[in-house]
This record gives structure tokens, C-alpha cells and sequence, in this order.
């Protein structure tokens, strides 16, 4: 039987323009201007066409298997570990070809592995659509813009309770510059990481932010704010505002997406390097982000920084992190010199490095350890917690007001009118006061 050949639109062209060259209707220069190929090339194709026939003008490796396929043993290897650990069950191809290297000693390329993943059903091709952003320049040096921000998940997956991972990353060379696993994101919890942060890098130009409460007042100015042309900001931005550290909100999530697509990253691979550590708790956590997994995500996915200048600062001498990294509240210092503050009192001591008088404005100082201070006029005020107030010490500096509070019969503070007094019987008792509207009417 004669042999079928299958060839394309393309090796059938090439057939019927050497079949002339060899027949003499064309030269060997016209029919590599009509192949778009060199004389060299369609000498070669003569030859073979005249040896192997038809068959020579299509590749030697036709329907041979690829002088670079992979041996199967380490394809097989790589499934088993795949197949057999369950804590592989979620694993992308990128991040499997990794571990598979690190544990195993498997190199695999990334291509390969999705191929053989996708055909045994352990991924799926996922195609997301491309939406259009403005694109934004990186900042030219480290430390000039610091995208700081939190994600609530299930980092342990169960074996540990719920938490947030807040992290500080560095827009100008994707470096996670600091990252730690807290309760919630509150205020005096962000301090918290700012302090660790600020003792390690030093003071950064500016953190970029969302329009989270912590960061930005959302509400409107009062009319007494308005009026002294304040302008309300929160405890975290006025913090900064002292260490010289600017505060920029994102008008959206996708402008600080530096952030935004590590975390995208970090429940992907921190998830799975937790779980293959077998971490359960936020403390050993924070010492697996510290020594393992920070390291290794800034060696895997920093970038360099287009100055290798530096542009955090250091903290100047006047810089009391205690005091500053603190919550601050205003109060108004009453008449027995205490005041009050979260349902709670305090009374200051006679002796105060500054006179104080009733009306005076005291500033309540709570701290990162939960110390209260209080300071008013730049001093620091001697005081102590109380339960309630204490009214009699007050008054026995002031025997006549201490006098009316203890006789109700003395008319003053204290005192209660009788049922039958004037002032009762004309406006609080309604027939005397039905007669006496009736007599203004006709004097009237």
C-alpha cells in the first residue's frame, strides 16, 4: 500500500515549489523568494526530497516523541507527594513547584506542573479579565511611602483562633518592612505595630492608608469646630502628625494594591506554609513571620528600588514614643479638683507642679501598658483613681456651703420648698394657675 503522508497547507507549498526546482522551472534564489527562505535552506530541501521523497520535505521528528520530554519518574514522584499529603490539597502550581524543590528535590518548571495538575484534576485554569487602573510610578526610594493595612481571616484554619495579620510594606520595593498577627485592628493595637516599626526602620515620609475610622474622621465637624477652624483628625494621624509622618488615605483599595494583592498572596502561601509548620497559635506565628516566612517572601518578590538611598529618619531625642503613641482626651477640671474620664474619676492632690483651678483643661493620657496620666499646661499632674467623688472634702473647706448641703431648712443648695410655699401654689399647681391666667385676661 502506497503510504499516506498528512501535511499542511504549508508543507504541500513547500512540496510543489521544490518539485519545480528540481524540475528546472524555477531557480533556487526565486524559490526562496517564494518560500521566504535562503538559497542554503532550499538546497537542503531538494536533497532531501530527493532521497526520502515526499517524506523529506517534512521534519525528521514528526510523530517521534520530544528529545526534551522529562523523564516520567520524577513526574510520578511529584504526583504522589501531591496525592498523597493532605495538607498539598490547595497548592497553586507556582507555589507546589517551590515546596516540591525544597522537599523533595524535584525540579519541575511552572508550566510543566500546572499541565500535569490540570490533567489529574488537582487545578484549575483560572482566567480573571483584565481591568483597566491608572497606573501609578513606585516611589524611587525605600521608605518614602509605606503601605500599611490589616486582613481579618482564618490563618490557622481552625487550630488557632481568628486574627488579623497587619503588615507594613514598602512601596518602592514590595519588602514587607514589618508583619505580625494581632487580636483586632484598633487604634492602641496599631500603635502597637507602629512602635516595633518605628524602633527597627526609623520614621518613614508618609503611610498610605485606607478610609478606615482609625485613620480618618469620617464624620462631619461640629459647629465649635467649624467656628475655630479645626479640622477633627484621629488619635493614630495626630500621633503621626508629631513624629513628622504624613498620612495619605487611598480614595480606593486598588490605589494601594501593594498591599491589597499580598494579601491575596499571604492567604495563599502563608495559609499553606502555617499549615505545613503546624502553628496554632499567634505567638509562634509572629516568630514564624519574624524568621521564616518574611525573609523568604522579600527574597522571592522584592524588588530593587530605583535609589538605594534610604529615606526613613531617626528618632530624635524629643521623640517620648510613650507619650506620643498614646490615647489623648480633653476634660475640664471641676470645683473639688477631679474629673472624670471613661465612667471613671480621679482626684487630683493639693500639691501640683502647676496651680490648677476649677474649668482648668486637663489632658487624659491612657498609654500602649494602660497607664492613665494626666497633664495640663506641659506637666505632668499628681493624682489618684477614686470611685466616686468626693464631696466632703470639698465641703469642709467650705463650712456655709457645707452648711446649706447638711440643713435643708436654710434656704440655699439644698433646700426644698414646701408644698404650700408661693412658688408652687401660682405655677406648678394647675387650678392656681388656671386662676391666675383667668385674672390677667380681665385686668387685660
Amino acid at each position: 500500500m502506497d503510504e499516506v503522508l498528512l501535511m499542511s497547507n504549508r508543507d504541500i507549498d513547500r512540496l510543489r515549489t521544490v518539485r519545480s526546482v528540481l524540475e528546472g522551472e524555477l531557480t533556487q534564489r526565486e524559490a526562496g523568494e517564494v518560500l521566504d527562505l535562503g538559497e542554503r535552506q532550499v538546497r537542503r530541501l531538494c536533497s532531501q526530497v530527493q532521497l526520502r521523497g515526499n517524506r523529506g520535505i517534512l521534519h525528521g521528528l514528526r510523530g517521534l516523541p520530544s528529545n526534551h520530554r522529562l523523564d516520567p519518574e520524577p513526574l510520578e514522584r511529584a504526583l504522589c507527594a501531591l496525592h498523597d499529603d493532605p495538607r498539598w490539597y490547595d497548592f497553586a502550581p507556582t507555589f507546589a513547584r517551590e515546596k516540591l524543590l525544597s522537599r523533595y528535590g524535584l525540579d519541575l518548571s511552572e508550566g510543566t506542573l500546572r499541565r500535569l495538575m490540570i490533567q489529574v484534576g488537582l487545578w484549575k485554569s483560572l482566567r480573571r479579565g483584565a481591568k483597566h487602573r491608572a497606573w501609578r510610578e513606585r516611589r524611587s526610594c525605600v521608605g518614602m511611602l509605606v503601605q500599611l493595612d490589616g486582613s481579618d481571616h482564618d490563618w490557622f484554619e481552625g487550630r488557632g483562633p481568628r486574627c488579623v495579620l497587619l503588615v507594613y510594606i514598602d512601596d518602592a520595593t514590595s519588602r514587607i518592612l514589618h508583619a505580625e498577627f494581632v487580636k483586632v485592628e484598633d487604634t492602641l493595637t496599631l500603635m502597637r505595630g507602629t512602635r516595633a516599626y518605628l524602633l527597627i526602620h526609623g520614621r518613614p515620609v508618609a503611610f498610605y492608608v485606607d478610609k478606615d475610622s482609625i485613620y480618618k474622621v469620617n464624620r462631619q465637624a461640629s459647629v465649635d469646630e467649624e467656628l475655630r477652624d479645626i479640622q477633627p483628625i484621629t488619635q493614630f494621624t495626630r500621633a503621626m502628625g508629631e513624629l513628622g509622618v504624613k498620612v495619605i488615605c487611598a480614595d480606593s483599595p486598588q490605589a494601594k494594591g501593594r498591599v491589597e494583592r499580598g494579601f491575596d498572596t499571604h492567604q495563599d502561601r502563608l495559609v499553606k506554609e502555617l499549615r505545613l509548620a503546624g502553628i496554632c497559635d499567634m505567638e509562634a506565628g509572629n516568630v514564624f513571620l519574624r524568621t521564616v516566612y518574611i525573609p523568604a517572601h522579600n527574597a522571592r518578590f522584592a524588588v530593587q528600588p530605583a535609589s538605594p538611598t534610604d529615606a526613613h529618619r531617626p528618632l530624635l531625642p524629643e521623640h517620648n514614643l510613650d507619650q506620643i503613641l498614646s490615647l489623648r482626651a480633653e476634660r475640664t477640671l471641676f470645683n473639688d479638683h477631679t474629673l472624670r474620664f471613661q465612667n471613671k474619676f480621679f482626684q487630683l492632690f493639693e500639691e501640683q507642679p502647676v496651680r490648677l483651678g476649677p474649668k482648668d483643661k486637663v489632658e487624659v493620657e491612657i498609654r500602649l501598658d494602660g497607664t492613665t496620666h494626666l497633664r495640663a499646661k506641659g506637666c505632668y499632674l499628681r493624682f489618684k483613681p477614686i470611685d466616686k467623688r468626693p464631696y466632703r472634702p470639698y465641703l469642709a473647706a467650705q463650712p456655709s456651703r457645707a452648711k446649706q448641703y447638711d440643713d435643708p431648712r436654710i434656704k440655699g443648695v439644698g433646700s426644698k420648698p414646701a408644698k404650700d410655699h408661693p412658688w408652687r401654689r401660682l405655677f406648678l399647681n394647675g387650678p392656681y394657675r388656671v386662676a391666675l391666667a383667668k385674672s390677667h385676661a380681665s385686668a387685660l
